[in-house]
């Protein structure tokens, strides 16, 4: 079973892609630099980035903006408003071997679904698709507690950010069977 990956995780790309890999990270309630959409009145933005990384010997041309995304909320998987016109996508950049590009993108959503989001990621690397990738977290956790929950669970703690990778994985096993 694929698990879906706890935001602040590192994605590997297999072999075909060797030295590659992608990540979603800081995830969190703000408000966008150019004022708010008309659609989204009512409901809580926050942000979160997309780091694509190249370990690799050579330059791959990265591409990523809104239809390659999907962000979903709550226990229903509701989609939440992608602000395209606030955030920073990454198009037809060329990343070099041991260099980063970076995409931040705003979302909205209800303030009441935020407990569960899942951001899914569908990059395009030279012209070819690469695969899906989930990342799940929860925003109403205190800042922080997300992007070190997988750390911790891995080292076998029992603390609040292993509980909450825990709960992520076990949820993730519930909604596949």
């Amino acid at each position: 079973m694929r698990e879906p990956n706890v935001i602040g995780d590192w994605q590997e790309y297999d072999q075909d892609r060797a030295g590659l890999r992608v990540r979603v990270h800081g995830l969190e309630k703000a408000e966008p630099p150019r004022g708010r959409e008309e659609a989204a009145e009512g409901l809580t933005y926050f942000r979160f980035r997309v780091t694509v990384e190249n370990r690799g010997p050579a330059p791959v041309g990265v591409h990523l903006e809104d239809g390659q995304l999907d962000v979903r909320t709550g226990a229903d998987g509701e989609s939440a408003l992608l602000d395209w016109r606030n955030s920073q996508f990454i198009e037809g950049y060329d990343v070099y071997p041991l260099r980063r590009a970076t995409a931040v993108l705003y979302a909205a959503a209800a303030d009441t679904s935020l407990h569960r989001v899942d951001i899914q990621v569908h990059v395009r690397m030279d012209e070819e698709w690469t695969d899906r990738h989930l990342w799940s977290a929860d925003l109403t956790l205190p800042a922080g507690v997300t992007e070190t929950a997988a750390a911790r669970a891995d080292a076998g703690e029992a603390d609040l950010a292993g509980q909450v990778s825990n709960y992520l994985r076990r949820e993730a096993e519930r909604g596949q069977g």
